[in-house]
C-alpha cells in the first residue's frame, strides 16, 4: 500500500529522529572512549557536520571540523551555522597531511579508519593523556614523567615553593589566551588569585566583575572557581564563591 503524505511525514519524521539518536550514541562512545570531560576536539575527514554537533553537546568541548574539500566545508559551515553553535563549533580545510595546530594542543581526535596522517603528527598535536580514535583503534600519548604537577599554593603540602619539573623553560609563544586580558588594579584584590594545576588542569579563583567604570566607583567583587585545561585553556568548569576577597 502507497503511504499517504501524512504517513510519509511521520516516517521521514521517525527516520530523521533515529538518525540524530544514532549520532548522539556515536559522539557518547567517542567521549566515554577517550575520557575527556572537555577541550578541544579535532573531526578529521568527515561528510558532515553532525558528529562535531553531537560532540559539543557531550560536555565542555570546542570542537574544530577539518573537511577534505571546499565544498565539504561550505556545507558544515551551513549546518553549523544553522545549529546556533558556531563558535564552539567550527570549520575549515585540511591541507595535506600536516594537521593546523600547535604541539599538545587537542584532547580528543577523531579521524576516518582511511586517515593517512602519520601517527607522529596525532601524537604531536595531542596533549599528554590525550586520544586519538582512528576507526576502531586507540592511541593514547603518554605523559611524560618530567612534567610536574604544582598542585597546593606552595607547590607541595610541604610548602617548599620548589617545582621538579624538566620540560618548562623560557616562552617561546603563547599556547592559548583568555579572558580576563585586564586584571584589577592595585587599589584592590587581583582579578586571579591561587593558581595550581594538577592531571593537566589548571584551577584558579578569579574575580569576573568589570574591571572599571567612569569615576570613582567601587565595583563589587564576582569571584569564580574555575577549572580550565592546561593546554588550551578550554573552561571545563566554574562554580561561584560567595564569600571571598
Amino acid at each position: 500500500m502507497k503511504p499517504t503524505g501524512r504517513t510519509a511525514a511521520v516516517l521521514a519524521c521517525l527516520l530523521l529522529t533515529n538518525a540524530h539518536a544514532d549520532v548522539s550514541e556515536t559522539a557518547a562512545r567517542i567521549i566515554r572512549a577517550s575520557g575527556a570531560s572537555g577541550g578541544v576536539c579535532a573531526v578529521v575527514g568527515a561528510a558532515d557536520a553532525e558528529l562535531a554537533l553531537a560532540i559539543a553537546k557531550q560536555g565542555s568541548f570546542v570542537v574544530h571540523c577539518l573537511a577534505m574539500d571546499a565544498k565539504a566545508c561550505d556545507a558544515m559551515r551551513k549546518t553549523i551555522r544553522a545549529s546556533g553553535l558556531y563558535g564552539s563549533v567550527s570549520a575549515d580545510m585540511l591541507g595535506g597531511n600536516q594537521l593546523p595546530y600547535t604541539d599538545n594542543l587537542v584532547n580528543v581526535l577523531v579521524l576516518s579508519s582511511e586517515s593517512r596522517i602519520p601517527k607522529e603528527e596525532l601524537l604531536r598535536v595531542l596533549v599528554p593523556n590525550g586520544v586519538a580514535l582512528v576507526g576502531d583503534k586507540k592511541t593514547v600519548k603518554p605523559r611524560p614523567k618530567e612534567i610536574d604537577e604544582w598542585t597546593h599554593y606552595l607547590h607541595g603540602a610541604d610548602g617548599n615553593a620548589v617545582a621538579d619539573d624538566r620540560v618548562v623553560g623560557p616562552p617561546k609563544h603563547h599556547q592559548w589566551i583568555a579572558m580576563p586580558m585586564w586584571l584589577r588594579s592595585h587599589e584592590t584584590d587581583s582579578s586571579l588569585s591561587t593558581l595550581v594545576t594538577a592531571q593537566g588542569r589548571l584551577f584558579a579563583i578569579m574575580d569576573e566583575a568589570p574591571i572599571s567604570l567612569v569615576g570613582q566607583h567601587s565595583l563589587p567583587d564576582k569571584w569564580f572557581l574555575v577549572a580550565r585545561d592546561a593546554f588550551n585553556g578550554v573552561v571545563l568548569w566554574k562554580v561561584p564563591i560567595r564569600r571571598w576577597g
